[in-house]
């Protein structure tokens, strides 16, 4: 017969498995009784609570707010946000086309809109061509981003767009950053070329936060006697400054040969998104290569039909342009009369430098209290110490509007409707940043 299954064990077997079960239950006991290293959430956690901590007690931290009162922060410089052939005209399209555009433009996103509104902005622009992307930071990322290669020098304005300086800092050249507006400074540094590759000069036409325009036609003409091609944002002057309206470059006679602009279409325009405009090999090579226009959503396509429309009106109602800068007069007119400090150059943005972000916070929480829409504008925006209200004209503001606001302004700071400043030295222009 088999011989059966043994159930019994020897004394030894027996023991050492005893001893082995209550070593491991030791083993475990053991374990339960040390510390656990932080879960990597934690860890992040706790070092990003530790950031917040620092932005608030340097009176940084931001929130989100939307419109309440008058109008004296957006970008909405001529009212066509809501003018109404602009809204009919995106609400027309959505019938049309939907409100997606379903897939990037190389793929099904493309529209015969885009390719309209394009050729007619090049028109607009006195370019080429031009190219829409879905933002203005997208078109700056990938204007210095894909143009600008390895062995190159981009110099750039020292008070540039953080837009601009990240897409510098992406691309692979050498930057170097020159003072603001300083055009003795540039030909100093145009005149000792890289060894090897492609310079680029690099500037807003009208700075956002002081309100002022560089030397345009001095480096133009730099760029010209040194072969450096010319890259000008034009995001608060496209709609407003030269004789139809499509920005400095135009006030100034520069033509884009030899220049590539950027000019956004959600300020003075009042829809979304922006343009890049240039040369015809330009465009073809954004196209080709920039990946902030290849691996990306197309806009939807009811956002072209809406600029056409802000098109149409900037050059049917050229009177909206003129009374942009009546209401300008008027805001520098009552704070020159009410003691206020005015910036030196004319435009719709009318900084105001408090210095300290705590009375940027509190001046701006002021005025909001008396129904006027002005926000507090603090580093990184700006240089620490520079701290401002920046304040921003509209076709929209009346005479009234204007009028108490630089009064409850003058009473805010401190400063007497006839009298000087009073302390605390309030001032227009900004550190350098």
């Amino acid at each position: 017969m088999p011989d059966k299954p043994r159930t019994d064990r020897t004394e030894s077997e027996e023991s050492r498995r005893s001893a082995e079960g209550s070593g491991q239950r030791a083993d475990s006991a053991t374990a339960s009784l040390q510390p656990s290293a932080p879960s990597p959430q934690h860890a992040l956690a706790t070092r990003i609570q530790e950031r917040l901590q620092a932005i608030r007690e340097g009176r940084l931290e931001r929130s989100l707010q939307p419109p309440s009162g008058i109008d004296f922060s957006s970008n909405d410089y001529l009212g066509l946000s809501t003018h109404p052939r602009v809204v009919q005209a995106m609400i027309d399209a959505i019938e049309r086309e939907g409100v997606g555009s379903t897939g990037s433009r190389l793929l099904r996103g493309e529209r015969q809109a885009f390719a309209d509104i394009e050729r007619r902005f090049a028109a607009f622009k006195g370019a080429e061509r031009a190219l829409y992307f879905s933002s203005g930071y997208l078109a700056n990322l990938a204007v210095l981003t894909t143009f600008v290669e390895g062995g190159d020098v981009i110099h750039s304005d020292s008070r540039n767009h953080a837009s601009l300086i990240d897409a510098g800092r992406l691309s692979s050249a050498k930057r170097i950053v020159f003072p603001h507006k300083d055009a003795g400074a540039l030909a100093q540094l145009l005149s000792r070329p890289p060894s090897s590759g492609h310079t680029f000069v690099v500037t807003e036409s009208l700075f956002s936060m002081d309100g002022d325009v560089p030397p345009l036609a001095e480096y133009d003409d730099l760029c010209r006697q040194h072969g450096a091609t010319l890259i000008v944002d034009e995001a608060h002057a496209v709609g407003i400054y030269g004789t139809r309206g499509s920005g400095l470059l135009e006030e100034y006679g520069i033509e884009h040969g030899n220049c590539l602009s950027i000019n956004t279409a959600g300020k003075a325009l009042g829809v979304s998104g922006a343009f890049v405009a240039g040369p015809a090999w330009a465009i073809d090579y954004l196209i080709q290569r920039a990946r902030p226009f290849i691996f990306t959503t197309a806009a939807p396509p009811a956002v072209a039909a809406a600029i056409g429309a802000s098109l149409d009106v900037i050059a049917a109602e050229p009177e909206r342009r003129s009374r942009l800068l009546d209401r300008v007069k008027r805001l520098r007119a009552m704070m020159a009369a009410s003691g206020l400090p005015v910036p030196a150059f004319f435009s719709q943005i009318v900084p105001l430098v408090v210095g300290e972000n705590e009375r940027a916070l509190d001046t701006a929480a002021a005025l909001q209290a008396q129904g006027f829409d002005v926000r507090a504008i603090r580093p990184p925006s700006v240089a620490p110490g520079s701290a401002r209200l920046r304040i921003s004209v509209n076709v929209t503001l009346t005479d009234d509007a204007i009028d108490s606001f630089v009064r409850a302004l003058a009473a805010v700071v401190g400063v007497g409707a006839i009298g000087g400043i009073s302390p605390g030295s309030l001032s227009w222009s900004a550190a350098s940043s």
